[in-house]
């Protein structure tokens, strides 16, 4: 029975990563139905078994699996998007919209894929509009944004048809302010910030609501002219004061702002909101159809009211909710701003949790487009682990690493009464063809992690690749082959190559690898025996994932 389940559970840990208690008892009392009887003592070596299996690393369970001659065919499910409404082949017309206040982050990749995959479902254009007017302080532009942004979308492998920049199309959008003006649904508001929000709130119109077209369009033409200062005067739409919804009601359309622009300088004052600048683009731009969060469904109504008014055709909304990765704790600004405080090391710093830092890691734009497409479209909003897209990424990168011994927190043994000596260990065990390392052996100075010390000491381990010993500060040979049922264990002699590793909490440590790691090159990807992978980039490695 421990054998069947033994073999059970190696093939439950191959497909998924760690074995299941319940689907090893399940497939035991398959093939030996008379065990139901004995359920107890099922259930107790069942358990015995599966956390045996669980405290192997990938690669001995794949070693487990070829000793036990088990190959594992996994069918992969074919994820599909939803289709868009009213969509017909070439001739969906889609659009990015990326606010260059720094790189794109994990949370701007689902806006990006998802349009990428629908345009080219449709095999439609898709274009890139740097959505680049001033906004908040909060949310400054930042200059190398814009290359920044670029960078990332080509890793993602994101072809767009044209750029538009939405610092170039001010005159385009006063020209419909003013439309706006003479049909009577825009004013210019002179209210304090305060009364403009105490009056919406209340359903209450300021004095400035019943102007004449004429002074509206005069104090339009003063904006403009810079007669106005920040803050003094500001472009509402002219909606329902007593709408149910106050957020609807008489919402800015454009703002003065004194700030420098990276592009323009300061050749204007008066900038758009979102909701105008898109309700007047989305038109003329020809988009068939707008992807974007359902927290800005509020926008969608401001933009569909400017559309009836000037009689266009109404675009589909498609909407999905906010996903969230439990470890990405930072947002852009945030981030930018630890950046600025030299608290972060760039944007490449894992705890930005950009584009430009996932590339550092050796997260695969593959894995990245693979977990998107799969969180599919939901309207709910979900915070799930980091591990589901490292899931992706190790499917991808697993046969392409090279496997090297690396020991983090080294902890110095002797072996009593063996010789100097070397060893020859694969690259991969899975690709003999791709050669192997040798590692010479000072039996005086091996390093195992300070952990597995403490773990197995007394106790027989297996030093992988190498032999079985009695663990302690002076270990004994018990078997000059590794024992197929012991733990197994990393290690590094002298000589060593000392290496640096940035962690993805941006911890750099200094750890203790095999010499022939020095032969890695800049981009490659490795897996560090029973630690993770890593990516190399300019003298250090960043860690990628377990």
């Amino acid at each position: 029975m421990r054998e069947i389940a033994f073999k059970y559970a190696i093939k439950n840990a191959l497909k998924f990563g760690k074995a299941r208690k319940d689907a090893v008892i399940k497939k035991v009392l398959g093939e030996l139905p008379q065990l139901r009887e004995k359920i107890k003592e099922v259930i107790k070596v069942c358990k015995e078994v599966v956390e045996e299996v669980n405290k192997l690393s990938y690669d001995e369970i794949i070693e487990k699996a070829q000793l036990l001659g088990i190959t594992l065919e996994v069918k992969g499910k074919e994820f599909k998007l939803p289709p868009l409404p009213l969509a017909e082949e070439g001739k969906v017309v889609m659009r990015l919209a990326p606010f260059p206040s720094g790189p794109l982050h994990i949370g701007n990749a689902r806006m990006v894929i998802l349009n990428d995959e629908y345009v080219k479902m449709y095999k439609g254009k898709l274009l890139l509009v740097f959505d680049d007017t001033i906004g908040s302080e909060e949310k400054r532009l930042l200059p190398e944004a814009y290359d920044l942004i670029l960078e990332g979308l080509e890793w993602l492998g994101v072809k767009f048809h044209k750029i538009y920049y939405k610092s170039d199309r001010l005159e385009i959008f006063y020209k419909y302010a003013k439309k706006l003006i003479e049909k009577g649904f825009a004013y210019v508001c002179e209210c304090p910030v305060e009364v403009l929000r105490k009056n919406r709130k209340l359903g209450v119109e300021c004095k400035c609501r019943s102007r004449s077209i004429e002074d509206n369009l005069e104090k339009f033409e003063e904006m403009l002219e810079g007669k106005f200062r920040e803050g003094e005067a500001v472009v509402r739409l002219k909606t329902d004061m007593k709408h149910p919804d106050p957020a609807f009601r008489d919402r800015v359309l454009l703002r003065i702002c004194e700030r420098e622009h990276p592009r323009v300088g300061n050749k204007y004052i008066v900038w758009p909101l979102l909701e105008f600048s898109w309700a007047i683009d989305d038109h003329l731009l020809g988009i068939t159809h707008i992807l974007r969060g359902k927290d800005l469904v509020i926008e969608d109504r401001v933009e569909e009211f400017i559309w009836k008014v000037f009689g266009w055709p109404l675009i589909p909304f498609i909407h999905y909710g906010m996903l969230r990765i439990k470890e990405a704790k930072l947002s852009k600004s945030k981030a930018r701003k630890a950046i600025e405080k030299g608290l972060l090391k760039g944007w490449k710093d894992p705890r930005t949790w950009s584009l430009q830092s996932l590339m550092e890691r050796g997260i695969q734009p593959e894995a990245l487009r693979n977990f998107i497409i799969k969180m599919g479209l939901s309207l709910a909003d979900v915070e799930v682990p980091a591990e589901i897209l490292y899931a992706e990424n190790r499917k991808i990168i697993d046969p392409k690493a090279n496997r090297y011994f690396c020991v983090f927190n080294p902890r110095k043994i002797r072996i009593k009464g063996l010789k100097a000596k070397e060893i020859k260990k694969k690259l991969h065990p899975n690709f003999p063809e791709r050669g192997e390392t040798v590692i010479k052996i000072n039996p005086e100075a091996i390093y195992v992690e300070k952990e597995d010390f403490e773990k197995y000491k007394g106790k027989e381990v297996g030093l992988a690749y190498f032999c079985t010993i009695k663990l302690n500060e002076i270990s004994e040979i018990v078997s000059l082959k590794v024992k197929f049922e012991v733990p197994k264990i990393h290690w590094v002699s002298e000589p060593f190559e000392e290496i640096k590793i940035l962690m993805p909490n941006g911890e750099e440590i200094t750890a203790l690898a095999e010499p022939s790691i020095k032969n890695v090159k800049k981009g490659e990807i490795i897996q560090l025996f029973r630690v993770g992978f890593c990516r190399k980039a300019d003298g250090i490695f960043y860690f990628s994932h377990p």
